[in-house]
């Protein structure tokens, strides 16, 4: 996934002192409505695949060429990037030219954000995959200077001075980086002393899918393309220790994705996210393979606790179809994608016995592993590519233009009660 989600009070105050902290799952104190918001604007084309809030702003990213306000009567261009008002939905002037899509958002200091994904010029100058832009202008910074050799970037997290950027490129500002960096976050000058030398059966496809960062920045889930991490054996999943100066390898690991799903995917995991106490992390997966002991198409809980191997401390079955995001805010894990059901072991792209229909997004007791009673349904499309949760509710973005039964196209704020 492609979502980060902060605490917006705490945020605020951190961006006024110049300092942001790391990405942190704001920690709900109940699940959100099932009844969105009306006021939010709509997003005619493409997908929305990232979603960050930057003080009383909320910016998206994704592959997008036309939004509209939330009563559509009026259509303005926004190639790749947008940005509207977090309580209202009235958009903002912020209308950056990015050439490619936008994958991955991080808020900066001062009213900044990071952005990541496949583009190549920034208002018309020379800036791969990554760069900073000013909320309020849409102008790019020049002093950050970050740029990939190829490829994208699918996640960005940033924690005080740190930014952390994965994705399927292999150096950044010309630096040998196998799909994992961190970079000044003012500069963007590549950490040389940090490299977690991710590594897979075919070299040159080794990437990173998704990773979320602990609400400390001490500890980061990496999943992706990987057989190895600094030469350990680490399946899919690394958990990397990001406290010092270099990337160190946790005595952390499962191998609860060594079976293969379809043979098609080098990699079949989708989407991770930090519970609020960073105690344990969920992860989201595709697979198009079926079975109560495989680990397709599922979401699973793994706890952090504890050295050497870790097994799953619950999983749920969609039986069957994609899950590509998730976010955990403690009283719920929510989950999207093109999923028709949940609790659901022994479908086969059917409802098995026992499963409950929730099409296009769900929500998962944290405890238990079993489907909550939340059920808003959205149009399932390819599905949800964001999430972005804070103190107001739960933020969701896809491709598809129906959430809660209600026209919503590709964004919309489920709010809490």
């Amino acid at each position: 996934m492609r979502r980060r989600l902060f605490a917006v009070a705490v945020l605020a105050a951190a961006t006024a002192a110049g300092v942001v902290p790391a990405t942190a799952e704001i920690a709900q104190p109940r699940v959100v409505t099932a009844d969105p918001v009306d006021w939010t604007p709509h997003v005619l084309d493409g997908t929305v695949r990232a979603i960050v809030q930057v003080g009383g702003t909320i910016v998206v990213g994704g592959d997008f060429t036309t939004v509209a306000t939330s009563d559509s009567r009026f259509r303005y261009r926004r190639q790749n990037l947008f940005a509207f008002d977090a309580q209202t939905g009235a958009l903002r002037r912020f209308a950056p030219a990015l050439d490619g899509p936008v994958y991955a958002l991080a808020a900066g200091p001062d009213g900044t954000v990071y952005a990541g994904g496949a583009f190549r010029t920034v208002n018309g100058v020379g800036q791969r995959g990554l760069t900073r832009l000013s909320v309020s202008t849409g102008g790019r910074l020049a002093s950050f200077r970050a740029s990939i050799n190829w490829g994208d970037v699918r996640s960005l997290a940033l924690s005080g001075t740190r930014l952390y950027a994965g994705g399927t490129f292999s150096a950044v500002n010309r630096v040998p980086r196998t799909g994992l960096a961190r970079l000044d976050a003012v500069s963007g000058a590549i950490d040389t002393g940090f490299d977690a030398r991710l590594t897979a059966v075919d070299a040159n496809r080794a990437r990173v899918e998704d990773f979320a960062l602990s609400p400390d920045g001490r500890r980061l889930i990496v999943i992706g393309a990987i057989t190895h991490a600094a030469g350990h054996p680490r399946k899919q999943v690394v958990l990397l220790e990001t406290g010092g100066p270099s990337a160190v390898v946790a005595n952390w690991y499962t191998d609860a994705y060594q079976q293969d799903c379809d043979p098609r995917y080098d990699t079949y995991l989708r989407g991770v996210d930090f519970a609020p106490d960073a105690s344990y992390f969920v992860v989201v997966s595709t697979g198009n393979l079926t079975g109560r002991t495989r680990m397709c198409d599922t979401a699973a809980r793994f706890q952090i606790a504890g050295t050497g191997r870790h097994s799953a401390t619950w999983v749920n079955h969609t039986g069957g179809n994609t899950l590509l995001a998730v976010a955990v805010t403690g009283t719920a894990v929510y989950v999207g994608g093109h999923q028709q059901w949940l609790d659901n072991p022994h479908g086969n792209k059917s409802a098995g016995p026992g499963a409950v229909s929730r099409p296009g997004i769900g929500a998962i007791d944290p405890h238990t592993g079993r489907a909550l009673a939340w059920n808003p349904t959205r149009s399932r499309g390819v599905g949800v590519r964001a999430f972005l949760a804070t103190r107001h509710g739960l933020w969701v973005g896809s491709d598809t233009d129906r959430l809660g039964h209600e026209y919503h196209a590709r964004i919309g704020l489920f709010p809490l009660p």
